[in-house]
């Protein structure tokens, strides 16, 4: 039983941070239309910020709060130089450019920082246990961690659902005419959707290096998964990015205790499961 919780616990934490990946790739998807194969790489630019920053600063929140507006600025940089490009084109065109994109990332990482993995030290004042009960702790980063994650999930749900820009972001979704109608340029709106959906990836990677190793590649393992999290929440909805990749933490963190030789599988069949019965996805809509 304390195993099971303690694995629900890492589930959880899990699962927030593939959200703030996941919920990045599923704005762009969902609203600029774009299949951005890359997406996985601005969580490895996170985790080589983080490790980069918290080198000078000594603090893995510092070094967020310093790195975001630098994954902002690139998110925006990328959007200009490539993905704008790809909005009216077909999706293969999309997946070659942005697969190339992969390309020049990896290379540019093994340049800047080379082809080891590194760790990043949590914070001294966050780097004890914190008892649940008799028998049981946890650590305190992943616990801060946890309620960063989920602060992050309903700040970005806020701007979503209560406010002007986050109307103008689904009305975008909806009916990108009616935006250019209504006397918005749709071009500074995608470009903002765009760099933000670049630095919730970042965040993510930056929060998660002091719990992983920070090595080439990163990424990777995280795009794959946000993509079964768009697919099972249904595209451009936050709320089943939020739940699907709740979902999905979980199954993989009780998977890997409770039923190993499946684990890796986990996700896959959750994301069949869900298809089944709703082929959109949980609040997507059907093609």
């Amino acid at each position: 039983m304390e195993l099971a919780l303690i694995q629900i616990f890492n589930g959880v934490q899990y699962g927030l941070l593939i959200f703030l990946a996941a919920s990045g790739l599923t704005l762009v998807f969902g609203i600029l239309g774009v299949i951005n194969l890359a997406h996985g790489s601005f969580y490895m630019l996170g985790a080589y910020l983080a490790l980069t920053l918290t080198s000078l600063t000594g603090d893995i929140f510092l070094a967020t709060l310093l790195g975001a507006p630098i994954a902002v600025a690139f998110g925006a940089a990328i959007e200009f130089l490539f993905v704008r490009h790809l909005y009216k084109r077909d999706h293969l065109q999309q997946v070659l450019l942005t697969f190339a994109l992969i390309l020049i990332f990896n290379e540019t990482q093994r340049i800047l920082w080379g082809s080891y993995p590194h760790s990043v030290p949590a914070p001294s004042y966050l780097s004890g246990s914190i008892s649940l009960t008799g028998a049981l702790s946890y650590p305190v980063y992943r616990l801060a961690l946890t309620g960063i994650c989920l602060a992050l999930a309903m700040a970005m749900m806020f701007v979503i659902t209560r406010t002007k820009i986050g109307a103008l972001i689904r009305a975008g979704e909806s009916n990108r005419e009616m935006v250019e109608l209504l006397g918005f340029d749709s071009r500074w709106l995608y470009r903002l959707v765009f760099a933000s959906g670049t630095a919730l990836a970042a965040a993510a990677g930056m929060l998660a290096a002091p719990v992983e190793s920070v090595y080439p590649g990163v990424g990777e393992r995280v795009l794959i998964i946000s993509f079964v999290v768009v697919v099972i929440g249904g595209i451009g909805s936050i709320r089943g990015a939020f739940l699907g990749a709740l979902a999905i933490g979980i199954a993989d963190a009780l998977g890997k205790v409770f039923l190993p030789g499946f684990a890796s599988m986990m996700i896959y069949a959750l994301m069949a499961a869900v298809l089944a019965i709703r082929p959109g996805g949980l609040f997507g809509r059907a093609a």
